[in-house]
Formats: C-alpha cells, structure tokens, sequence
C-alpha cells in the first residue's frame, strides 16, 4: 500500500483537476472542494465525510472549535449551521478537500457488521475530527480515480462507498456514525426535527410540537437537542432564519425588510439588530458586500 503523503499527492491532484463549482460530481454522494479564500462561511452541513487534502479549516457550532488539516478528517454526523473558514487558502495554494455524504440507508445493512466495541452511547459528538488513517485514504482515493473512468462509477462507486463506511464504523468515529444508520437513535430521533426546523423555519415554533415529533418529554428532547446542536431549539431556529435571509439579501439587497419577514421576522428592527449581531454587519450593509464578494459553496 503506498504511504499517506504518496496519496494526499494524488488526493491534491484529483481534486483540483475535477472540482466544480456546485462541488458535486458524477459519483453520487461525493463531493469535491477547491476554495481560494480564507473569508468566513455561513453553512448549514448535512451528515458528511471530509478528508481535507491540502490546507486547513477552523469550524465553530456554538462555543465548539473544530479544526482539522492535511491528511486528517471531519465527521459530522446531524445538519448543523455552523461557521468557519479555511485557513490560508489563497489562488496560489487553495483548499482541497473531498467529501462524502453519510446517507443512513448506506450505513444501515454494514451494522450487524460492526464489532460491539464501536456501539455508540446516546451522548455521542455531532462533529468530530481526527487523522485519516491510511486504510481510510486510500479507499477514498480510489473513490476519486473513478473520476477519471466515468464507465466503472455504477459498478465500483457503491463497493468502495462501503469500504469508506465500513473504515469509519470500524475506527475512533464508529459510535457517532453508527448512530446515523439506526432507526431508533436518539441522534435519528432529535433529526426529526432538526429537519422540520430546517424545513419551516419561518412558521412558529412549539416545543411541544416538537418534541412529541421526537418520540420524547419536552425535557428530555431540550436536553437532547442541545447536546446535538449545542443550542436550544428556538437558538436553532434563529440560526436558520438568518443564513436564509444572508441568501436571500443576495439577490434582494434592496428589500431588507422584505426578506426579514420572509424568514419570519414581524419586526424588522429585531431583524436588523439579531443579523448585525451574526454577522456583524447591518443586512443592507452585508448584502453590499456580499454581492462583491460571492462565496464559493465549500465542504464544512
């Protein structure tokens, strides 16, 4: 087997010979990144895979820092809005990264599999990162050389995907995405309505409503919501309402008020003043820049 540096080379060159601007690319679920600034990132993440082949990221969800670079990898096991920003990345040395999406009916038939020692306890971490071993990169290389030979994707792409997860269920994450594949987790449980959040972000929010949608006592999913997203539920919401209206003021920089009541704001100066303390700009101002400076979507 070649050694990790010989294969964070072809990583690196694989990446910034196939990245896109949409990240994906023709396997499904695997996603490509080359980002050439350092600016701040406003993102919702999805379950996700990534080995970062050349650069560094910092990733922050509430008061938790995540950092991680060449040669090591992210796990984020829920959909979290999280900030973060490469470090470094410039035109001359941009950020190469690959990722995978974690999809729970790929994860579920590999668990009767999984050695008990990688059971997962409910309180599991939603991100975690660490090294990539050279088993995990190497089976994530040849997932991109197949990039290279578009004819043998429907034949090889679903094999290595599940090496890649059985790799993961079988290393120092194992618990964490185990806990992706199954039903009844708890994990599975609050993401119940983590999507309704995400899907309804604008409508009025019941704990109650929500918590019944988990299958728990409202103490019990508070407890458990918080442990997931490091927030309260109504915290969460207030997260998404103000990344979707950072979108939406792109296109529409001239209609602050309009775009603040679109996400569910019926003041606008709770509006101004809860997206100045985000972002740190007034959204009319924010929205100028962005404007100027489009960001290029980017793994976590």
């Amino acid at each position: 087997m070649r050694t990790p540096d010989g294969l964070l080379a072809e990583l690196r060159d694989l990446v910034a010979r196939h990245a896109r601007a949409d990240l994906t690319t023709p396997v499904p679920g695997l996603l490509v990144s080359k980002v050439e600034t350092s600016a701040h990132e406003y993102s919702l993440t999805e379950p996700l895979l990534v080995v970062m082949a050349q650069g560094g990221k910092r990733l922050v969800l509430g008061d938790r820092t995540y950092s991680y670079r060449a040669g090591q990898c992210l796990v984020v096991s829920a959909d979290l809005p999280v900030t973060g920003n490469f470090v470094g990345a410039s035109r001359a040395t941009p950020a190469l990264g690959v990722g995978l999406e974690l999809r729970p009916a790929s994860i579920a038939p590999l668990l009767l599999d999984t050695p008990a020692t990688q059971w997962s306890r409910t309180g599991a971490p939603t991100i975690a990162t660490g090294d990539a071993d050279v088993d995990l990169l190497d089976a994530v290389t040849r997932m991109l050389r197949l990039l290279d030979r578009p004819a043998d994707i429907p034949v090889l792409a679903p094999l290595i995907e599940r090496e890649i997860l059985w790799r993961l269920l079988t290393g120092p994450h194992g618990g964490m995405v185990r806990q992706i594949g199954l039903a009844d987790s708890g994990l599975t449980h609050v993401s119940r309505a983590i999507r309704w959040i995400r899907d309804h972000y604008a409508s009025p929010l019941r704990i109650a409503d929500l918590a019944r949608l988990a299958g728990m006592s409202e103490s019990a999913f508070h407890r458990r919501f918080r442990e997931v997203t490091t927030m309260s539920p109504l915290q969460f919401q207030k997260r998404i309402r103000l990344q979707e209206a950072r979108s939406l003021l792109i296109a529409r920089p001239g209609d602050v008020a309009a775009v603040g009541h679109v996400v569910g704001y019926d003041s606008p100066s709770q509006f101004n003043r809860e997206y100045r303390r985000l972002f740190g700009a007034p959204p009319g101002q924010d929205a100028a820049r962005l404007r100027e400076d489009v960001a290029v979507p980017a793994l976590p």
